[in-house]
């Protein structure tokens, strides 16, 4: 009789492509997937740490199992975390979520499989993974490590074997999508794809941008979606990449602060005028595109001033929707080392005045 696994996702897409990976590795060694976690002989966690609260639900779900477990003799699946949660140290993991059997660094079973992908329309395909950024409240550089870019052959490959199997878009995911190969050159096999890929970078002068267009030349690939993009990367090359028919036409884009100091304090690489000023640019080029953001709220030392800066900001720009998140500190991260001096019932007003501009219109 086959062993049982079931997997708990929280966080982003990036989790979800981490954990269809997981899911192929049981597969390969012969395990069964269930339904619920009381079904299962193990249960795999794949946590995310950007926030305190997301690491509290982590934990939360954890205890509750492990409760169980200590009630009953039957069923008690062994728990195993894995995800950005394992960037903490092993010893404090332990000491802060009794009942875990196993810790799994990210991507450890991942080498070498196909994703068991529970869509047959829509696919998500990572093409890189990690960040160079170092923004001060993120901690992805610690739990996910430095950039490294898929080779551009092997998601070309992997994307034509999508299509062929009956998929007709695709979500290409990355920290900072638009930093693909940023500092290295592509290594093609293919010499018909080697001399494709030379022109278009002739073109474009952006490796995301010429993966882009390569991808919209596979014949039965209708829509090609991605997350998340960086301000400093958006080039020009790639805002024309953008403009090709099968690239979906939304776009979303951190703006993270409106206020140019806070901007500094959070070590992003625009000012906010920069960033109104890209936007524009990107309208002027891709008429009816809509732009969704990410916004942090209390950070470190913002006063009613400089939030009321990103509600101007907001009004002008007009996005579409928005992730506003609370500023949460983060173990490791540079901004962990300020004082956390925004009261919590002040970043929730924050929170919803936001929330109420942008995503309740």
């Amino acid at each position: 009789m086959n062993k049982k696994y079931f997997i708990v996702t929280f966080g982003c897409q990036a989790n979800e492509a981490d954990s269809e990976l997981i899911a192929a590795y049981y597969e390969k060694n012969g395990w069964k997937e269930v339904k619920s976690a009381e079904e299962a002989d193990e249960l795999v966690f794949n946590s995310c740490s950007v926030r305190e609260s997301a690491e509290n639900r982590v934990i939360g779900q954890i205890y509750q199992i492990d409760k169980r477990k200590k009630k009953q003799k039957k069923n008690t699946p062994k728990i195993i975390l894995t995800g950005c949660m394992t960037g903490h140290d092993k010893k404090y993991l332990q000491r802060k979520i009794p009942g875990l059997n196993k810790i799994w660094p990210i991507g450890k079973y991942s080498a070498g499989l196909s994703p068991k992908r529970k869509q047959k329309k829509q696919a998500l395909v990572q093409i890189m993974t990690g960040c160079d950024n170092y923004c001060t409240y993120c901690v992805v550089p610690y739990s996910r490590g430095r950039e490294k870019s898929r080779p551009i052959e092997a998601i070309y490959c992997e994307v034509k074997k999508l299509v062929k199997e009956g998929c007709d878009t695709v979500m290409l995911l990355g920290q900072n999508v638009n930093s693909y190969h940023k500092n290295t050159e592509f290594k093609i096999k293919n010499l018909e794809l080697r001399g494709k890929a030379s022109q278009l970078k002739k073109k474009y002068k952006n490796n995301f941008a010429v993966l882009l267009a390569i991808l919209n030349d596979i014949e039965g690939l209708k829509k090609i979606k991605f997350l998340s993009s960086n301000p400093q990367d958006l080039t020009d090359g790639v805002i024309e990449a953008m403009a090709l028919p099968k690239v979906d036409r939304y776009l979303h884009l951190a703006m993270q602060s409106g206020d140019d100091k806070i901007l500094k304090a959070m070590n992003r690489k625009h000012s906010s005028l920069e960033f109104y000023n890209l936007v524009k640019k990107i309208r002027r080029k891709i008429p009816g595109i809509k732009i969704g953001t990410d916004i942090i709220v209390g950070f470190p030392g913002e006063s009613q001033k400089q939030f009321n800066n990103t509600l101007r900001w907001c009004r002008k720009i007009g996005f579409c929707k928005a992730y506003v998140a609370r500023y949460s500190p983060r173990e490791q991260t540079a901004a962990y080392k300020l004082k956390d001096d925004v009261p919590a019932a002040e970043k929730k007003r924050r929170w919803k005045i936001l929330d109420k501009l942008i995503n309740k219109k």
